[in-house]
């Protein structure tokens, strides 16, 4: 496969001479925006999963209170369309670029500020009030982040190759888990379980400021996207109010609940294999001492995951957006059949296979998502188009996801014998995204230079 690492500025009219700008930079800015961010979200899940559950919620029973700590965790979902309207707005009438700098800004300081705050025992309900307030500015970041990034990569790249380009940012997300992952995980491995209730918990969220700060600088660096300035220099010739959100919906009303529909058994399915199954571990099928165990499982699967997405990206530049799709959905749902009974075993090798299989199978739908999405909707509006269709599923999918499988696994000690309700709440969400993508036309290689809804 080659790769043209170049591609226009955007800085002239449509048809003029080029200029050159390098998309292996455009990449890395989204790539590692993204995963800081992500690094910043899941470490809230993990530790929601390992810790929040007595610190926040101390006088539940602990399946309750972890039960409780998801349900901060889900608000974070609920405020991520939100920041998807608000930043898909602004980056569809201002930039790409300065909605990723604020998105990632936003995210840093809420994560920072997790990290200093006082628990149950300082200071009472006001602890998790306050930790509900720094996941709905982590969810609305979260919301604007993804729709900026995908897209940065995208209509800076050669349109033979977007799935592949495109599908960085999203690589973004398994490098976030894995440096979450990683730093939970040395801590566990080198501290007591009473040194990191106590107070080791806090070193990977103030960590985040190392992280953000290498993150902005690389992003403040970047052109903006040239498909972008030349739709914009475009709208600034006519008169008539540029509303995104509005248009998203008097347009693409088909595209936006495509695009929810497919989402369905990716989201679900990539919380079952990571954040779920600390949970499962540790609480039913295990003890506390395990979880070192699952966190090492974790953070190879992370390494496997960032590996196999810009692979799959490639493989869907060549045979389609819709076969890989359409495998991973299938995928996810056979397994989840196998996964809890071999994460159960408590054998090191049946968990790293459970969470690599399933994260390989996930990588199916959520490598060509990015180019897939992107495709759906036009340059005006799709920031906006591809953010809401993204986020408004995240509130069914990865908010509930949690709670849904906790509550289906019930008390600690029934917990192994219901695992078939999971597996059964799975496979109802891939028939719910296998119907979708069958809905769906395939997109690969279309051009991203358009205003018009797919089909007219």
């Amino acid at each position: 496969m080659t790769t043209d690492t170049s591609t226009t500025t955007g800085t002239g009219a449509p048809g003029a001479p080029p200029e050159r700008t390098n998309i292996v930079k455009v990449v890395f800015a989204s790539l590692i925006g993204t995963a800081v961010e992500w690094y910043d979200f899941f470490l809230y899940g993990s530790a929601a999963a390992l810790v929040f559950g007595t610190l926040f919620f101390p006088e539940s029973e602990p399946a309750t209170a972890t039960l409780l700590a998801f349900g901060t965790y889900a608000l974070g979902f609920v405020a991520r369309p939100l920041g998807g309207v608000v930043f898909g707005h602004f980056g569809d009438r201002v930039g790409r670029k300065k909605m990723l700098v604020f998105s990632l800004f936003l995210m840093g300081v809420a994560t920072f500020a997790i990290g200093l705050l006082p628990t149950y025992a300082s200071i009472g309900v006001a602890a998790p009030l306050l930790l509900l307030l720094c996941r709905l500015l982590q969810g609305f970041a979260v919301g604007g982040e993804w729709g900026g990034a995908v897209l940065m990569a995208a209509e800076h790249g050669d349109d033979s190759q977007r799935g592949f380009w495109s599908s960085w940012p999203q690589a973004g997300v398994a490098l976030g888990n894995l440096l979450a992952t990683g730093v939970l995980w040395v801590l566990a491995a080198v501290q007591s379980d009473a040194a990191f209730e106590s107070w080791g918990w806090r070193i990977p969220f103030l960590l985040s400021a190392v992280l953000v700060g290498v993150g902005l600088w690389v992003r403040l660096s970047i052109e903006e996207s040239p498909v972008f300035a030349d739709a914009k220099a475009e709208l600034a010739t006519k008169k008539t109010a540029h509303l995104p959100i509005l248009e998203v919906f008097r347009k693409y009303p088909r595209e936006v609940l495509v695009a929810m529909g497919m989402r369905m058994a990716e989201n679900i399915s990539y919380y079952l294999f990571t954040i779920i199954s600390i949970s499962f571990l540790t609480l039913y099928a295990g003890t506390a001492d395990d979880k070192p165990l699952i966190l090492k499982a974790l953070l190879i699967g992370s390494v496997v995951h960032f590996v196999t997405i810009p692979l799959v990206g490639a493989l869907s530049d060549r045979v389609g957006r819709r076969p890989l799709y359409l495998a991973g959905a299938v995928g996810v749902a056979a397994w989840s059949w196998v996964f809890f009974d071999l994460i159960a075993s408590r054998s090191e090798g049946k968990i790293i296979l459970a969470i690599c299989v399933g994260l390989v199978l996930h990588a199916l739908m959520y490598s060509p998502q990015a180019a897939f999405f992107s495709e759906l909707f036009g340059t005006s509006v799709r920031y906006t188009g591809a953010s809401v269709g993204y986020q408004l599923a995240s509130i069914f999918a990865g908010a509930l996801a949690p709670i849904i499988a906790i509550d289906l696994l019930g008390k600690a000690s029934d917990g192994t014998d219901n695992v078939g309700k999971v597996a059964v709440y799975m496979t109802i969400a891939s028939v719910i995204t296998i119907v979708s993508v069958l809905f769906a036309k395939e997109t690969r290689a279309t051009s991203l230079r358009h205003d018009r809804v797919l089909g007219d």
